[in-house]
């Protein structure tokens, strides 16, 4: 029998209780557990959300090896010993370990300044509070130093606020109503399924599904077609494809004269992509761009999934922004279904000062790129002399890996993991904390994609003596000193505090009390058209007078990438199925199902290396090395390799494929440039 949602939830020990996904995807699946004898023993997805409607992956259904794992931590211990791989720990008390800790950071603070603290965190938890809430405003009474949060989404996040003024898309319950679907450097099937059954419900009513990416995935093989492209060169396929567009008069005249700004600007920029131009840049054929940009230009309801990986490279956040700008071109927005996808946050947005707390901050401190980890640790001036890491594992997914490791490895940092697992990261710990899984928390969760937020109450109890982020995090305040009464509110507070945002009437109806009765709630979104958007002009900026006095071109180009390099392959370290970057990578259960690290290359390249399917190669560039199993094939262009996953550290195994990834921040919002690095390849016997 399924349990209504309840605070007592953990004392019952029988029944099917709701749940909520917490992994960083953007389907954030309603959950159904099932719970005997107080331990959570199936998971399942439930039929009666409106989007995910009980289907749910294979990580997730799995997700029980995870939480019972025998592997997981379960108290508190300090390191014994030097740091590194074969680091030693011995259990200790969460007296002792909050003693620890806040006595060293009261006297880094006394001699250094609360700057020489850095946390460093991400949404390895999606839940709210858990990641942005009293641990922000702990760190920010402290005064420690800032995270710039941009490893993952910022550069495209910024490129597409540029032309659309934030992240609002088309409402992906609509899709099933579009006849052309482009998923544009995105892996669907493993990182976003639901819009793949959206997508399979509009196929059944007429509709064709493209895919264009550097690799043919098992989204590339499920599409109609699949378009091959040369990584980082999607600007300038969708240039060309707008180019096709004016000049065979595709366009929406009426849309464009309403709703958009600079379009007569960029009828002119674009006659400098013609076809054979821009085939000669991506690798697509000429007579494919014509077809693609002519079925776009010809069918409507059209939709385009904007995908993260083009984000990931140099020129990332141009690449987002150019690709916006094709639904104006056609009037996509005005048809249900049309439009687009990058992220739909914006629609969700919680009251983040409410719940961060900014104001707790006496002072502005400097700021850290997360993504340049390894260079903070060892180049700032003045040097950050301790770290506590939680709801991430830099030293796994962090690009330039080899300089994070010499960062982590200095004895005169002092370093605190919270997580669950005994991480790579955890390995160079002063001080490893247990945590709690999502299920033993509350907290609540919005998606990146759907319109829906969640509530999550604790379902089981807290396994050994882990504790949540929140509650830690108080505790650390409490023998800190700190008296402010921020520090002290429930978890129920911050909830009802971040959900009371009157500057955002779409969750207006979406209260705790409201989430507590029904466990999801739809925001109360409207078409973006009619309507006015957050642009600077209120309208489709295809031309931005915003960035031009920021030093990017006004109006969406093509820009190379940055890295010169003698090495023969472009390298695009891409997820796999069945890990979330280095969560469920350190569960055996979910090991054997991805089974190795392949890396795939053409037949051609591998051939003329002498490497075939199921060889081992090292790959290899001035950042490190790795070694990955050969696929050989056509499933990428010439010159490309991909490799899938982050996988965990074992015995002797080189498979940490970050440290071949460069550090250099792309071109917006210091985001990550994981895929704009190059590298070679050679058979290893």
């Amino acid at each position: 029998m399924r349990t209504t949602m309840t605070t007592t939830m953990t004392e019952e020990q029988q029944g099917i209780f709701p749940a909520v996904c917490p992994l960083d995807c953007p389907d954030q699946c309603g959950l159904l557990l099932h719970k005997e004898d107080g331990k959570i023993v199936k998971i399942e997805g439930d039929p009666d959300h409106p989007v995910t409607q009980g289907a749910i992956c294979n990580k997730v259904r799995n997700m029980t090896a995870r939480i019972y794992d025998d592997k997981r931590l379960q108290y508190p211990m300090k390191r014994v010993g030097p740091k590194g791989e074969e680091a030693s720990f011995q259990r200790i008390s969460w007296d002792e370990a909050l003693d620890t800790i806040t006595s060293r950071w009261k006297e880094l603070i006394a001699s250094e300044g609360p700057e020489a603290i850095l946390p460093y965190s991400f949404y390895g938890n999606m839940g709210r509070i858990g990641t942005e809430g009293m641990d922000r405003r702990f760190f920010h009474r402290m005064g420690a130093s800032r995270l710039l949060y941009s490893i993952c989404e910022s550069a495209g996040t910024e490129g597409y606020k540029y032309t659309m003024g934030g992240s609002y898309g088309t409402d992906p319950e609509d899709t099933v109503h579009a006849k052309l679907i482009i998923m544009w450097g995105i892996n669907a099937v493993s990182t976003n399924m639901h819009q793949v059954m959206l997508a399979e419900k509009a196929r059944k009513n007429g509709a064709q599904i493209i895919v264009i990416d550097a690799h043919k995935n098992q989204t590339g093989r499920w599409a109609d077609w699949f378009i091959p492209i040369l990584p980082g060169t999607d600007a300038a396929l969708a240039l060309g494809m707008m180019h096709i567009l004016f000049a065979e008069n595709l366009t929406d005249q009426a849309f464009l004269e309403q709703y958009t700004l600079g379009y007569e600007e960029l009828r002119e920029h674009v006659k400098s992509y013609d076809p054979a131009s821009v085939s000669e840049i991506t690798g697509v054929p000429v007579e494919d761009i014509y077809r693609l940009a002519r079925l776009y230009g010809e069918t409507s309801p059209s939709f385009i999934r904007i995908g993260n990986g083009i984000q990931h490279h140099d020129n990332g956040g141009m690449c987002v922004r150019t690709i916006a700008c094709l639904p104006a071109l056609t009037g996509q927005w005005l048809h249900q279904g049309g439009g687009a996808i990058k992220g739909n946050g914006a629609y969700l947005e919680h009251n983040l000062p409410a719940l961060q707390r900014p104001d707790l901050r006496k002072k502005e401190a400097r700021q850290i790129n997360m993504n340049l980890l390894g260079s903070a640790l060892l180049e700032l001036d003045p040097p950050i002399h301790a770290l506590y890491v939680y709801n991430s594992n830099p030293a796994l997914v962090a690009p330039h890996a080899n300089k994070v490791k010499e960062g982590l490895e200095r004895e005169d940092l002092f370093t605190v993991v919270h997580d669950l697992f005994l991480t790579e990261t955890a390995k160079y710990a002063d001080i490893v904390l247990p945590a709690t899984s999502s299920f033993e928390n509350t907290d609540f969760y919005r998606s990146y994609w759907h319109h829906y937020v969640h509530l999550q109450l604790p379902v089981i109890a807290p396994y050994g003596e882990s504790k949540a982020n929140v509650d830690v995090f108080r505790l650390l305040a409490s023998m800190m000193g700190y008296e402010d009464e921020a520090l002290r509110d429930s978890d129920e507070d911050m909830v009802r505090q971040a959900l009371y945002h009157p500057g955002n009437p779409a969750i207006a109806e979406i209260t705790y009390d409201a989430l507590l009765d029904t466990g999801f709630m739809k925001a109360a979104t409207t078409p973006l058209f009619p309507g006015k958007l957050r642009t600077p002009s209120g309208k489709i900026e295809l031309y931005s007078a915003d960035m031009a006095s920021k030093g990017f071109p006004a109006l969406p180009t093509y820009v190379p990438l940055a890295e010169v390099s003698d090495l023969p392959f472009m390298f695009i370290p891409a997820p796999n199925h069945n890990f979330l970057n280095s969560t469920f990578a350190h569960n055996e259960k979910h090991v054997r199902m991805e089974k190795v690290p392949k890396l795939h290359m053409h037949e051609d390249d591998a051939s003329a290396l002498g490497l075939a399917s199921g060889d081992l190669a090292r790959v290899w560039n001035e950042r490190g090395e790795c070694e990955l199993v050969v696929m050989a094939g056509r499933d990428v262009q010439r010159g490309v390799a991909v490799s899938q996953g982050l996988w965990a550290d074992s015995p002797g195994s080189k498979t940490r494929v970050n440290v071949l990834t460069p550090d250099r921040v792309a071109d917006m919002g210091g985001g990550a440039t994981f895929f704009s690095g190059r590298v070679g390849v050679e058979k290893l016997t």
